[in-house]
């Protein structure tokens, strides 16, 4: 592999001009079976790179426990690349944005009350320094400089946006220096005064951000960086969605445009994204630029781009291809080929298995000690103290009573929590729900259970308020009277295997009320050749809230307040045979099946 530099307003690759044309591609939100599928169509669109962030929490999901296995392994992903004459974009920062879970910084970091978070806090920096001292060498025989793909690194991300400390920038690429990174380096912002004020590093490449503007944004860039070349390292060509909004789409005319207005500028790109994919598992991020606006991704990353969810290319992948095989037909790969001239991957083809029934049930309440060693604590501890990063906690104790009726308050949660009071659920609290919901209740002579059953909806990843502890935060109230005492389950729901299944009775199949218990619900879909396994979509169609999990992998959250109707269901996770589906049901259903279908609705 080449090496490349700046020489001038260009990039240069071993003494060669270069456009880089890339597309962003997450290996951690793709199955790893579909690596290659996804790269290929990339690089048959036209793209020479391709470009992906580094999850730190992934990676280390426990202090100095790691994983660069299966959806985790950056090494492979990388190689793959390299060996199919892609260059590649590394975006290691120890915060990622990218509407993943916390930014990507592990959750943890909120178990220490003091530490402060992307500065040159010295708590924050020796956990930095750990991690790169693991992450960093697996990267370094992949630099182009030691024969690698890898041709650029990323110091922060769009840290503009976030603070000004100058010696924590420093700090990060002296560190990459000391552990021998020695390609290019560079740093990414919004295109405004403030951002490439405290975003840039002093003697390295600035890159902007933006979605349209093109002249405007370059123009801008160029008061900071007047020699260097430009680049857009993020060309929103498509945009994310959060529960209860309008799926968001863009027009494939317009991208095309905009994208022909900075090659017109001799400028690279990066598309962001070429490909989405799926925040799997409880992976999805949050947004909250106003304190009491909570705003929760869902868990499909489609985000309108050019190749579906699924990996389907889509009108903007043509319109996108037309455009760059003008532009780039006489740079030629390793192999002497064309930009854009290979031919696309097979599909994998999808299938509509039709209905599965739920033929067994779970309560979770009634078998909380099958999930979790119960602990127990004066006050309802966050998850972060108690060594939780994900899913759901339970908060348990006993009123004492008499008492009459007076208001619950609970100080805060974070981010939606079932009240019960004797297993009845008295309502549903949510962090920003401007409505004003609130639950009183009186307790009787021989006192009463309060259980709250909270769920983590997915840490804040940009903007003012990253710091996103979860569960309940500070304390629980009746009227004015905190309540101690605390029995809790942390419930990341990881291994469901203690779990005790019942048969489900006919009544019980046919209707279910919203005002129910939190139930698991197990079924099986049964494929009956190998060569029938294909991707799907499982569509939850009179279900309410929850998560689904199919052959113990967890699919992500559903929600009927959508947009996303369906959760995409990669052939990899099938098996001929017996397919076990567990549907973790918050409110009830009323049709306890659901469907596996052939297309995907995301609103």
């Amino acid at each position: 592999m080449a090496i490349l530099t700046v020489q001038g307003s260009r990039f240069m690759l071993d003494g060669e001009p270069i456009q880089i044309l890339s597309g962003a591609i997450h290996y951690f939100r793709v199955v790893p079976e579909y690596w290659e599928d996804r790269l290929l169509k990339l690089k048959a669109c036209g793209f020479n790179t391709v470009e992906t962030y580094v999850p730190w929490n992934m990676h280390e999901p426990q202090p100095g426990e790691y994983c660069f296995e299966g959806m985790a392994d950056v090494e492979q992903f990388v190689r793959l690349a390299g060996a199919l004459g892609l260059y590649v974009i590394v975006r290691p920062s120890p915060y990622i944005c990218a509407e993943w879970e916390f930014g990507g910084l592990p959750s943890w970091l909120l178990a220490d009350d003091h530490l402060r978070l992307r500065c040159s806090d010295s708590a924050f920096l020796a956990h930095v320094d750990r991690y790169y001292g693991v992450l960093l060498p697996k990267l370094k025989p992949l630099l182009s400089t030691s024969g690698g793909p890898i041709i650029a690194l990323q110091i922060e991300n769009e840290y503009g946006s976030f603070g000004n400390d100058a010696s924590y920038l420093q700090y990060l690429r002296e560190g990459m220096v000391r552990r021998g990174m020695d390609v290019l380096l560079f740093t990414s912002d919004g295109p405004t005064d403030h951002m490439l004020q405290a975003g840039s590093v002093s003697g390295h490449l600035a890159t902007v951000n933006f979605g349209s503007g093109t002249e405007w944004a370059f123009a801008k860039l160029r008061e900071y960086q007047a020699e260097e070349p430009l680049m857009c390292m993020e060309f929103w060509n498509g945009w994310f969605d959060h529960w209860g909004e309008s799926h968001h789409t863009r027009e494939a005319e317009d991208v095309a445009k905009v994208l022909e207005e900075m090659l017109e500028a001799g400028a690279s790109v990066n598309f962001y994204m070429f490909h989405g994919g799926t925040n799997f598992a409880f992976y999805n991020g949050a947004n909250c630029q106003q304190k009491d606006q909570y705003e929760p991704t869902i868990t499909s990353y489609d985000y309108d781009s050019l190749l579906s969810e699924s990996g389907e290319p889509t009108a903007k992948f043509y319109a996108v291809r037309e455009v760059l095989s003008r532009y780039s037909g006489s740079q030629k790969d390793d192999r002497g080929s064309e930009p854009g001239d290979l031919v696309l991957p097979e599909p994998v083809g999808t299938a509509a298995y039709g209905r599965v029934e739920m033929a067994q049930h779970a309560s979770l309440l009634q078998q909380l000690n099958a999930l979790a060693v119960p602990m127990h604590r004066t006050n309802p501890e966050p998850m972060e103290k108690l060594g939780q990063d994900y899913g759901f906690i339970s908060y348990q104790t006993r009123i004492s009573g008499p008492r009459e009726r007076q208001e619950l308050a609970v100080q805060e949660v974070r981010d939606r929590a079932l009240v019960f009071v004797d297993g009845l659920l008295q309502g549903v609290l949510e962090r920003g729900n401007s409505t004003g919901t609130t639950i009183s209740f009186e307790v009787p002579a021989e006192g009463t259970e309060l259980l709250i059953l909270v769920e983590n909806m997915g840490r804040i990843n940009y903007g003012p308020y990253l710091r996103d502890p979860k569960g309940i935060t500070e304390g629980v109230r009746h009227g004015f009277q905190f309540l101690y005492d605390w029995t809790i389950h942390c419930l990341p729901m990881t291994d469901l295997s203690g779990l005790s299944f019942a048969v489900l009775s006919e009544h019980e199949s046919s209707v279910r009320t919203v005002t129910e218990e939190p139930f698991f619900y197990r079924g099986s879909l049964h494929i009956e050749n190998i060569s029938d396994i294909k991707d799907t979509f499982l569509r939850l169609d009179g279900w309410t809230k929850g998560v689904a999990f199919v052959n113990g992998f967890n699919l992500g959250r559903y929600w009927n307040k959508g947009p996303q109707q369906t959760l995409y269901v990669p052939a990899p996770l099938l098996r001929q045979g017996e397919n076990e589906i567990i549907i973790f049901e918050l409110h009830g259903t009323a049709d306890a099946a659901v469907m596996f279908v052939d297309q995907p609705d995301l609103g």
